[in-house]
């Protein structure tokens, strides 16, 4: 049975499950993959080098499904910022009518060019009073990620388990759960957690249609629950990676006295990231990946691992949650 929330219905998905934007992972062949299997596929945009070539890729995945698809547009601080108004104004041309935010509050800028066109909105947060502000700002969909997401999990440390219900509590808009999901007893948790739906980044890494090289595919499987390093803690700009001999060589330059962010930019640098994903050799650099790890067990097809998904789900309810009942 497919389970309908305020989500599948807003979204016009058939399951409740989203594939998060990912950089250097969300190109088409995911994306596609996602969506025909009845989720929602996110394009990464910054993923691609120019705004023409984001046009490209929303045509190329376009021609790969027929269903519902997003883009993500995550806006940051850096030194050499893209052209993030140029890569709007692509998605804004290409049609799409499902945009993920996350980061500062400069995207803001992102979603006044975005919703006179019609565009949902589905922006990620690691905190209550984030999505709170979001909600008032004209937000359409809240993803709330708790600490064991990958990426950048905030600085508040709050699991899922406490984050989800507390922003259930106070956001009224539809509401995704974000870290730490990978099979159906995630998704009933997210939604009896008060949740609509749940958004799933390191779960889809490790599917046979994600862009990156088995040897990486291969780290989610061999690493557990315990495989995973916060790095950048003292930068205030905390990030989960995949444990590996190379962000383990980074949480020890970083627990030097005095380290700053130039003694591991080498092995951390986006370029190095992009060539581990892509030659599958670990020593690159390092990769994103959450706590879900300890889930991880084969590298399915999307449409596997979501038919598993909702098969799961459906049976916890219909039988072992029934059971239980006196």
């Amino acid at each position: 049975m497919a389970f309908k929330t305020r989500i599948t219905e807003m979204l016009e998905i058939e399951h409740p499950i989203v594939q998060g934007g990912m950089q250097s992972v969300g190109y088409a062949e995911l994306a596609s993959a996602v969506s025909n299997a009845g989720g929602l596929g996110i394009l990464t945009a910054l993923t691609q080098p120019t705004p023409a070539a984001l046009s490209a890729e929303i045509e190329r995945c376009r021609a790969m499904t027929d269903k519902p698809f997003g883009v993500n547009m995550t806006v940051f601080p850096t030194i050499n910022a893209p052209d993030y108004k140029a890569y709007a104004q692509a998605i804004i041309d290409g049609g799409i009518k499902i945009v993920e935010t996350a980061g500062t509050q400069a995207v803001r800028e992102i979603w006044e060019m975005l919703k006179p066109h019609g565009v949902t909105i589905l922006h990620k947060c690691t905190a209550v009073r984030h999505a709170l502000s979001a909600e008032r700002a004209g937000c359409d969909i809240i993803s709330i990620d708790g600490f064991e997401c990958a990426g950048h999990p905030g600085e508040d440390d709050i699991p899922g388990l406490i984050l989800i219900p507390a922003a259930a509590d106070k956001v009224r808009i539809p509401m995704l759960a974000s870290g730490g999901f990978g099979d159906g007893r995630g998704l009933v948790a997210a939604l009896s957690l008060g949740a609509d739906g749940i958004n799933m980044g390191t779960r889809f890494c490790a599917t046979v249609e994600a862009p990156i090289h088995d040897n990486v595919k291969q780290a989610y499987i061999e690493n557990d629950e315990r495989g995973s390093f916060l790095i950048f803690r003292s930068f205030k700009n905390t990030a989960r990676v995949g444990k590996s001999a190379v962000s383990e060589e980074v949480v020890r330059r970083l627990s030097q006295p005095g380290a700053q962010f130039g003694d591991v930019q080498e092995l951390v640098a986006g370029a190095a990231g992009r060539e581990l994903l892509q030659t599958g050799d670990l020593s690159k650099g390092v990769f994103w990946a959450g706590m879900v790890q300890g889930l991880i067990h084969d590298i399915p097809t999307c449409q596997q691992l979501i038919d598993r998904i909702i098969a799961e789900a459906d049976a916890i309810v219909d039988q072992r949650l029934a059971s239980l009942r006196a």
